[in-house]
């Protein structure tokens, strides 16, 4: 037997310091990209009000994990999902269990994350942000935005009014709209919903915005005419070439040398926007590389402070 250490939910989410979880992610986003993760596409059990979901990878100096994890639809609540589950993580030389995290509060920061790195390598510096979306993947997005620039101009658009006041009260800079005037005014469009259809139409973005999709868990949240107009991004291969739920619903059917990965463009192998004009998107699937990733930055801060509780496993 071993101790293992068990994070609850609120020591994981302490643990997930923003900038260092942002940081971790671009390594394993890189890693994605040059072939050196080791991770089965995702695999699910379906119920009929969600599925359960089961991630494992490994990251060379990173480490080892894998992740079980509920994705529900909220019952009574059109477009919203819950994530709820648990990562596990391993020593990748001796393979003992290390620790037990809450996946929750990983999820939605890593996710977070993955999908603000691909604001920085393709649309840096933007004079406004939209958010769309009121729920915890929103929410993420919005605390990962005021780590990285607090000064940052950021609109929260959302159907829901009241929320979508409530979460922008939690930024220093950040302003409530409707969806279509959130979007319609920023460089760089967050989707951080639990939709099964398009969110806004093609349209309403400006000719050279960044799209950064992470949300379709249970079907479409993009336009086809925005995955028809933009230069294309994921964080691995199967985004495109696996079927949901390892692959984007959007993604499915589309030529895969039109997708570039995300980490390539961080690795500077490819130049990603490259100075051109134009629209780009990021579609999200998520990836057991980046719950490895924020696995082992809340696991280095609970062993320096003496957080969480060890079981003899």
């Amino acid at each position: 037997m071993n101790d293992v250490l068990v994070l609850d939910k609120q020591q994981t989410r302490a643990g997930l310091d923003p900038l260092r979880v942002l940081d971790a992610v671009a390594v394993a986003l890189v890693a994605l990209s040059r072939g050196e993760v080791s991770a089965p596409p995702r695999i699910a059990a379906q119920a009929p009000g969600g599925l359960l979901g089961a991630m494992p990878a490994y990251v060379p100096g990173i480490g080892l994990a894998a992740k079980l994890v509920s994705v529900f639809a909220t019952p009574g609540q059109v477009g919203r999902s819950s994530h709820r589950g648990l990562v596990a993580l391993f020593d990748e030389h001796d393979g003992r269990v290390q620790a037990l995290l809450d996946a929750e509060p990983l999820t939605a920061v890593r996710t977070a994350a993955s999908a603000t790195q691909s604001m920085r390598a393709l649309r840096p510096q933007p004079s406004r942000v939209a958010v769309i979306g009121t729920g915890v993947q929103a929410a993420a997005q919005l605390a990962m935005l005021a780590a990285l620039d607090a000064s940052m101009p950021v609109v929260v658009g959302g159907r829901d009014g009241t929320r979508a006041a409530e979460l922008a009260a939690r930024h220093p800079k950040a302003e409530t709209a409707s969806i279509e005037d959130a979007v319609r005014d920023a460089d760089v469009v967050f989707c951080c919903t639990g939709a099964t259809e398009p969110v806004f139409p093609r349209a309403w973005l400006r000719p050279d915005a960044h799209v950064s999709s992470v949300g379709g868990s249970h079907g479409h949240e993009l336009d086809p005419a925005v995955l028809a107009d933009g230069a294309l991004f994921a964080e691995w291969p199967g985004a495109v070439t696996a079927p949901p739920p390892a692959g984007a619903y959007e993604l499915q059917g589309i030529d895969p040398a039109r997708v570039t990965l995300l980490g390539a463009v961080l690795d500077g192998a490819h130049p990603g926007r490259g100075g051109r004009g134009g629209l780009t998107v990021f579609k999200s699937t998520g990836h057991g590389a980046l719950d490895v990733a924020a696995a082992a930055v809340v696991h280095d801060w609970a062993r320096a402070h003496g957080i969480g509780t060890a079981v003899a496993m």
